[in-house]
């Protein structure tokens, strides 16, 4: 590879004084495709970092995060800025490396968020299977310009027109190949052919040189030439293009060029590029594309605004003299710098030292806190792995590191102070893989929380729920690998060790069958005595009914003055259970008689009683267990509809219909499902449609639990 350790480039931070001469480009694709490895590659062949800059104990630039250096992978959403030198100017492109895995959809989401294009990464070693599938949807969703990079081509393995004809069968007939690999006698690739340019680009000397292509190797290429052009052609606005190209007419190699271009920029044509980032191959040609071909931000449009009470917004344009709205994307913690939060500038210009407003993302549902302040700006960097690089400011357009923001987490806005303002967010996934945590020893039990709090700042895709009916801390995670980070940043991070145990369901109970109960609470030891007996019928009310209380003493057996305590005791045990320790609910408590000492009687006693009653009542073995049921949807491609229902039928499930899902051959299953069966579902569907399944789940009612797994239920209690 080229290595520009003299270019002037290296150490030197990236900076940009206008938004047209930035490229905000996200990295996007599978675990293991190569991702971090290109963004090192860029970095080297760019000259913004030196070979001696390297890290040296076998991670790489972007991955230093700890916990990516024990799962050898990424986990985070990194900045790696980088300056691109040309004619007029050099251009600074940030290049956000996402994690493949997966568990991090919502750091590719933020990614995508501070993105105006995207450079999809395909190991040609590999298959396309779910999970490359599912990155590509969350690209189209947002409609973002892509280009295709095909890397790992030197395996024996792999085969380009199998990769190829895979990426067209996954993505769509507009991928298509700009250019072609060389490969040495070995397998090695070591150049490219391009096929508008029609010339061979080396790279095996240690630069790259380029030549026309001999007249044998373009009638090689002719085929596959013709049909990039005729793609490119689809797309242009010249509607007599084609007719003229088909007619053979001489068309100027720029205006495919720019037609190309123009196609990219709108996301509406996706090139392909074989690269070698070990050795270089491809750089050049892939830097041409994200500075050439894809869109600037004064091409994005701005996502809307509102005031901080909820009315509209101005309509803002990617201006560095307009209002300050910019927004954090992604936080994280350094156990030297502190917090650091990663900012993608949508209007105005941010200056260090400057106060800004800090406006909160409200995700309460989530255990976050609400929170609107404001905060005085540090000093803005830009980082080259563990090193922090500071500028004086930065304009719209641009993405920035700050450090020491303390309230602002991600997904927040930062706006001026005297008009603040509120970005509407982006759609964060639902995590839906649930594990109870508690504190190891009594000194993590005083840390937890704290560390916890950490956690929440950094990922909004965490979601913390305090059960108030299992008294149970529960951590709502995206998959296992997901909990696995999330455990080894609060011991080795923040110093918080915690135990994982089961979660528990929230069960309930209620009487199957009418019964009575007698409550006699009598006690005399000197003194003022308590009296208080009670007699009640017990009736099952239909499901999700609640609770009644109903009075039918007659002839004053019970005073006026103690009915309502024996309502307050019976409820008071129904918080407590009756068998189970579960919560009743659905039952009508009727008070029909009962007695009352002029002297000894009380509200505590008949409280007492009225919980006597209902306890005694429950001893005729009336009571049975209910459990949640939720209604869970699943999208899955339609080849894996037949396992997802059968696995609904092993889960106690009951199927409730399917729908298709658009044209995208994939299918909508609805089915009603006991939570008991579902608290590793997330991991399962995984499993069972290769990657490819979603789903969500909504509580609908309590119903009665089958009687062998109630006992179970009971024994284990």
């Amino acid at each position: 590879m080229a290595d520009k350790s003299n270019n002037p480039n290296s150490g030197r931070a990236p900076e940009a004084d206008q938004p047209g001469k930035i490229r905000n480009v996200v990295l996007v694709g599978h675990t293991g495709s190569g991702k971090t490895t290109l963004v090192e590659s860029l970095l080297l062949f760019t000259g913004n970092l030196s070979r001696q800059g390297r890290v040296e104990d076998g991670t790489t630039v972007s991955d230093f995060d700890e916990a990516e250096i024990r799962q050898q992978r990424s986990v985070n959403l990194s900045l790696e800025p980088i300056l691109v030198d040309q004619a007029d100017g050099a251009i600074k492109v940030n290049l956000l490396d996402t994690p493949g895995y997966a568990d991090y959809v919502g750091d590719l989401r933020a990614g995508l968020r501070a993105a105006d294009a995207a450079v999809f990464i395909i190991s040609a070693a590999e298959d396309i299977d779910g999970t490359t599938k599912m990155l590509w949807d969350e690209c189209a969703a947002v409609e973002v310009p892509r280009a295709v990079v095909v890397t790992k081509l030197d395996n024996g393995r792999t085969d380009y027109d199998g990769v190829l004809a895979m990426c067209q069968d996954a993505f769509g007939d507009n991928v298509l190949p700009a250019y072609l690999p060389r490969l040495s006698a070995d397998g090695v690739q070591t150049g490219l052919v391009g096929l508008l340019s029609q010339c061979v680009y080396d790279y095996s000397g240690g630069k790259r040189t380029s030549s026309e292509a001999s007249d044998d190797l373009k009638l090689e290429i002719d085929d596959a030439r013709n049909a990039f052009i005729e793609g490119i052609i689809a797309e242009s606005e010249d509607e007599t293009l084609m007719d003229r190209y088909l007619g053979g007419e001489h068309i100027d190699l720029k205006v495919f060029i720019d037609d190309l271009e123009t196609a990219v920029a709108r996301g509406s044509f996706y090139p392909v590029l074989p690269v070698n980032p070990m050795n270089g191959v491809g750089m050049a040609e892939l830097i041409e594309i994200m500075t050439q071909a894809f869109p600037s931000p004064l091409e994005h449009r701005v996502p809307s605004v509102t005031a901080l009470d909820g009315t509209a917004g101005p309509e803002l344009s990617c201006d560095p003299n307009g209002p300050l709205v910019a927004e954090v994307v992604k936080t994280t913690s350094d156990p030297y710098v502190g917090k650091i939060s990663l900012i993608r500038i949508f209007s105005g210009t941010l200056t260090a030292d400057a106060t800004v407003h800090v406006s909160g993302h409200f995700l309460s549902d989530r255990g976050h806190d609400d929170h609107d302040v404001d905060e005085k700006i540090g000093a803005l960097t830009c980082p080259l792995g563990k090193t922090q690089r500071v500028i004086q400011s930065a304009v719209a357009g641009d993405v920035v590191a700050v450090a020491k923001l303390t309230r602002a987490e991600t997904g927040d806005t930062l706006s001026d102070k005297d008009a603040p303002l509120l970005m509407q967010p982006w759609t964060m996934p639902e995590p839906l893989l649930p594990i109870a945590v508690v504190a190891h020893s009594k000194a993590d039990e005083d840390k937890l929380s704290q560390g916890l709090n950490r956690l929440l700042a950094e990922d909004p895709t965490l979601r913390l729920e305090h059960n108030v009916d299992t008294h149970q801390l529960v951590l709502w995670c995206m998959g296992e690998a997901h909990l696995d980070v999330l455990l080894d940043r609060l011991t080795n991070r923040y110093g918080v060790a915690v135990d994982t145990v089961p979660v528990k369901v929230a069960l309930r109970e209620t009487f199957s069958a009418e019964a009575g109960g007698h409550g006699r609470h009598v006690k005399q030891s000197g003194g003022h005595g308590q009296y208080a007996v009670c007699d009640i019928k017990v009736e099952p009310l239909p499901s999700g009914a609640g609770f009644e209380f109903v009075d039918k003493v007659v002839g004053g057996s019970v005073p006026r003055q103690f009915i309502p305590s024996v309502e307050k005791g019976v409820r008071a045990q129904m918080e407590r259970g009756v068998v189970a320790g579960y919560a009743v609910q659905d039952i009508r408590v009727t008070l029909h008689d009962g007695k009352a000492h002029s002297v000894d009687s009380s509200d505590m006693a008949f409280q007492t009683a009225g919980a006597l009653a209902l306890k005694d009542a429950a001893e005729k073995g009336n009571v049975s267990l209910l459990e949640p049921v939720d209604e869970v949807a699943v999208i899955v491609a339609d080849d894996y509809v037949g396992a997802i229902m059968g696995d609904f039928s092993t889960r106690r499930g009951r199927v409730l219909g399917s729908e298709p899902v658009g044209s995208s051959g994939r299918t909508k299953v609805m089915a009603e499902v006991p939570q008991l069966e579902m608290s590793r579902y997330a991991v399962d569907l995984r499993s069972l449609s290769h990657g490819t399944g979603t789903f969500s789940r909504t509580y609908v009612r309590h119903e009665p639990m089958p009687s062998h797994i109630a006992e179970k239920v009971r024994a284990a209690d």
